[in-house]
């Protein structure tokens, strides 16, 4: 990955995502001065996050590192720790699995989510710090930052931004940034 040289910076700064007027599943997240925007949760922003809601949770969330496709595109410049994604890496999402919330590798029989999708959207995805430091069981899982389907379609509680707007997030991120959803 190329990585952008470090600037002293006091603070790792904020990405705020809030709902966007009237729309219940679309988002504006700002960082750095900039607005873009997003696509949230089908189930919109919620205080009481559950596994399967497809809400996205009102919460203070540090980037803790991320996923690139670097098969389909070019590894974007960041400060933030990028692995390459692998046919082999899944994603935990199995309530009352020791791994759960967790990245782990095929073969895996509990429930996972693939990390390497056919469409698209992980080709860049980061990594929230939701339900990870401690867990709670059926309290959500993944909470990512990824890309968004065409026409902003919700998620199932992910943060998704265009392309275009990820590069731009990827500048301004780093280890420590923290996403504030807003309620």
């Amino acid at each position: 990955m190329r990585k952008i040289p470090s600037k002293p910076r006091s603070t790792p700064g904020t990405i705020t995502v809030r709902a966007a007027p009237g729309r219940r599943c679309r988002a504006l997240v700002s960082f750095g001065g900039r607005t873009e925007q997003a696509a949230i949760g089908r189930g919109g922003i919620t205080a009481r996050k559950r596994e399967g809601d497809g809400a996205t949770p009102i919460a203070a969330m540090p980037l803790v590192g991320g996923y690139v496709r670097a098969d389909r595109i070019v590894p974007p410049a960041t400060r933030l720790s990028l692995k390459r994604t692998r046919p082999d890496m899944l994603w935990c999402d199995a309530p009352d699995h020791a791994s759960y919330n967790r990245p782990v590798a095929a073969p895996f029989a509990g429930r996972h989510e693939r990390m390497m999708r056919s469409d698209g959207l992980y080709d860049v995805c980061l990594v929230m710090d939701w339900n990870m430091r401690v867990r709670r069981r059926n309290g959500g899982s993944a909470i990512f930052f990824h890309l968004i389907r065409p026409g902003y379609q919700p998620t199932e509680g992910c943060v998704a931004v265009s392309l275009p707007a990820m590069r731009r997030i990827l500048a301004f991120a780093r280890k420590g940034t923290v996403v504030k959803v807003l309620g």
